[in-house]
This record gives C-alpha cells, structure tokens and sequence, in this order.
C-alpha cells in the first residue's frame, strides 16, 4: 500500500483520497494497485454502499506520473494503470467521483467509470493522449463518442485542449457544478442519499444500466491498451518525454 492513496470508510462509505499534492496526484503504479484493490474489496464488502473517489481541494490528479515510463518494459508488463480501468469498469457498488483543480488523462477518463461526478467551478479536464504521441484510454474513444458525440469527443481527444467543468457538464461527463468552497458538501450530500438507498436495488440497477455495454467497453479497453503500448514504443511518445523533462514544446515535425 501507499500514502499516496488514503483509504478509508465509514458510514458504509468506502472513501479514496488522491494524497500526493507535491506532485498533483501524479499516478504511480503503486498508486493504481491500491485503487485497484480498494474498489475490488468493496465488491463484496457488505459495509460497503458507496466508493468515493476525490482529491486535494485544488487538484484532482495530473494523470500518470511520467517519471513512470521511464522504465516502459515494466510498465507493459505490469499495466498497473490497465488493471485499474478493467477493476473500476466492472465495479459493483455505485462509485462518486468529486473534481477540483486538475483532472488530466486518466483523471478525466476514469469518469466514465463512475456513476455519478461532480466539478467546481474552477475544474479544468484535459485529454491530452494524442499530444503525448499516445492514444485514447480508459474506453474513451468509445465511451466518450457515446455520450458526447463524434464532433465533441473528437475535437477534445484530437487536439488535446484543456476544457472546463461547465463544459464537462454540457457533454453529460459530470452531473452538476458547483462553487469549489461547495463542491465536497454537496457530493457528500448526494453519497449520504445514495448510502441510504436500498442496496441491492441500487447494485441491481447498476449492473442493468452496465450490462448493455459491458461487453464493448471490455473490449475497447483491451485494444486501446494494446494501441497504448505499442505507441508508448513510439518516436513519438519518445519526443514528448524528453520534451516534458526538459522543459520544452515537443517536435513531431520529423514524424510521419
């Protein structure tokens, strides 16, 4: 286990708290496992009736932690980051989700996991893949076309660009917006309703509205991670590391 990840519960509420604020929730390998197990737990965990998922008051998580793929054999064959999506994609229990700051990568794509999400004001989503030389992940170039539509998810998986919570509310990616000072009270509030609920009405309603796409998403999520690992092999990617470490804009003009 980490402290970069807190785990705790109470109030048949199992709470996973990003904890790494030096380096803005940036995600280790290490990290992913005790998400990873957290939410696996919680599946058979009758004290558990609720997952919620945040992070420091002014960040989420900057994605993965690119000091990671320095060692990218290990990487490949361990897929901390892969076995988490597979884990949070077939969850039981309802999972919430709370956004402050940053959600970058994988902080934006884990979203659409979850079943319900909630921005401040000042949230600002990023899925910056391609620009990274990389390709979509956590289902999202399926996920994301569903919900928001071929236009939107492309323009916004394409070209990277940053967007902000009202927009993510727009596309259907969180339920509400709320000032940054009220966003944890209001979740909490919405968790404490959900925990109240009868349970097994709940998870079966889950698992309904999941079943009709459960298989697609398994299978978009193995492609995209086979896609992910071969691009990480890239020239590409290779240019925006060392772009990244040494503090420049990356050149891709030499790419074809």
């Amino acid at each position: 286990m980490t402290n970069d990840i807190l785990i705790t519960k109470a109030n048949r509420v199992l709470r996973i708290q990003l904890n790494r604020p030096d380096k803005k929730n940036a995600l280790t390998g290490a990290m992913y496992d005790a998400m990873r197990e957290a939410i696996a737990g919680s599946n058979d965990d009758a004290e558990v009736r609720v997952v919620f998922i945040h992070g420091q008051p002014d960040c989420f998580t900057a994605g993965n932690d690119l000091a990671e793929f320095q060692d990218l054999e290990r990487m490949i064959r361990e897929r901390p980051a892969m076995k988490f999506l597979e884990t949070i994609s077939t969850a039981v229990k309802p999972i919430v989700a709370a956004v402050n700051g940053s959600a970058v990568g994988i902080g934006t794509t884990l979203l659409l996991h979850c079943d319900l999400a909630y921005a401040g004001q000042g949230a600002k989503f990023q899925l910056p893949f391609a620009s990274l030389g990389l390709c979509p992940e956590g289902s999202s170039s399926y996920a994301l076309a569903r919900m928001a539509g071929h236009v939107q998810a492309a323009e916004l998986l394409m070209l990277g660009e940053r967007f902000s919570a009202e927009r993510a509310l727009a596309i259907g990616l969180v339920n509400a917006v709320l000032p940054d000072g009220e966003l944890m009270a209001h979740a909490e509030g919405r968790i404490a309703q959900l925990a109240a609920q009868p349970a097994g009405a709940i998870r079966a309603t889950k698992a309904l509205m999941r079943k009709w796409t459960a298989a697609r998403v398994a299978e978009v999520l193995e492609t995209e991670s086979r896609l992910f690992g071969e691009r990480l092999a890239s020239p590409e990617f290779g240019e925006a590391a060392r772009a990244f470490f040494e503090k420049r804009k990356p050149d891709f003009s030499r790419f074809e």
